[in-house]
């Protein structure tokens, strides 16, 4: 029977999810219910691990227990808050890949069209007293988008693009893709995508590779009416220089839902928002708090995704979702 200790604190629908799925080949040990004392022992002999944020659900002398454990899955679509260098080199480590998609796409597109046709501004001019209906809006239709990070949310905001006829021209890992889009590239493609591009999406995961990928040489290379969107990870983006562009290019607009300073972000010291430069002053910015992924039961979708995952792994299948501890580390 497979050991599989869930470490994040799960609530009753999530629970008897979890229990349903892996009843009766999985044993499933919710974490946040042992004593101190049954803590260490069923970590020590843990087949696999289920956690949101390890550093926060695990204590810190409770990693050197953790030896026996084959797979970490995570309930997170992204893997730059795990402490690898505390774990057994042999983990298999999985990030929830593709499991928000669906609304993340969704979201995507609400933020294009709002900057598109500069809803906000309208909005409060409308407020004000200004009625101006001369005001001429942009066009979604026959655009381009360049979308890096071509993985589950970056195909579901293509398909829905696709419907305004939007060009796609797409970056991921292999240059490779079985979507139909106009142009599939790699990270090397990036100045090509970044200068064709009226929309330019992020939806890649935060590694060495891409942390600061976008700064003010990037920033330079696109339209200086272009919309850049940011789902992915604030760290990706360089914030002195969107800010800087956002400023001296008033025809620049960003939709920013991932930021640089989160509340109660891993790896970070405060529990309060705060920006290092007033974006939400400027009018050419859109926000959201790092919601896109989240609607009605998003959580426990989540957990069946990952959750399907574990059994794949637990029957020698082939799962989704890996990620190289090189890439973080």
């Amino acid at each position: 029977m497979t050991n599989i200790v869930v470490t994040f604190a799960a609530d009753t629908e999530q629970r008897e999810i979890l229990t349903k799925i892996f009843d009766p080949s999985g044993r499933v040990i919710f974490l946040s219910d042992l004593p101190d004392e049954d803590r260490v022992r069923e970590l020590s002999e843990a087949d696999v691990l289920f956690s949101w944020s390890p550093t926060r659900e695990i204590r810190a002398e409770e990693f050197a227990k953790i030896t026996k454990v084959k797979m970490l899955q995570l309930l997170s679509a992204g893997a730059d808050h795990v402490p690898f260098s505390q774990l057994p080199s042999s983990l298999v480590v999985a990030c929830n890949a593709g499991a928000y998609a669906e609304p993340m796409g969704e979201h995507i597109l609400a933020m294009i069209l709002a900057l598109t046709k500069n809803l906000l501004d309208r909005h409060n001019k409308l407020k004000g007293g200004i009625f101006d209906q001369s005001n001429v809006n942009r066009r979604l239709q026959g655009s381009s988008c360049a979308i890096l990070g071509f993985g589950g949310a970056g195909k579901a905001a293509a398909r829905i693009l696709r419907c305004f006829r939007v060009r796609i021209y797409a970056i991921n890992t292999t240059g490779k893709t079985n979507e139909s889009i106009e142009f599939i590239g790699t990270i090397k493609d990036l100045d090509h995508v970044l200068q064709l591009a009226d929309i330019i999406v992020i939806a890649l995961p935060l590694t060495n590779a891409t942390r600061g990928l976008i700064g003010s040489r990037e920033l330079a290379l696109m339209k200086d009416n272009a919309i850049l969107v940011n789902v992915a990870r604030g760290q990706i983006i360089s914030e002195a220089a969107l800010y800087q562009k956002l400023k001296t290019c008033p025809n620049f607009m960003a939709a920013i839902d991932a930021w640089w300073n989160e509340p109660d972000q891993p790896n970070m010291s405060h529990a309060e928002f705060r920006t290092n430069y007033p974006f939400l002053d400027l009018p050419n910015v859109l926000g959201s708090p790092h919601n896109s992924g989240i609607v009605p039961g998003t959580l426990s979708e989540g957990i069946k995704h990952a959750a399907a995952n574990i059994r794949r792994f637990t029957k020698n299948e082939r799962i989704s979702g890996i990620v190289k501890p090189s890439d973080y580390q």
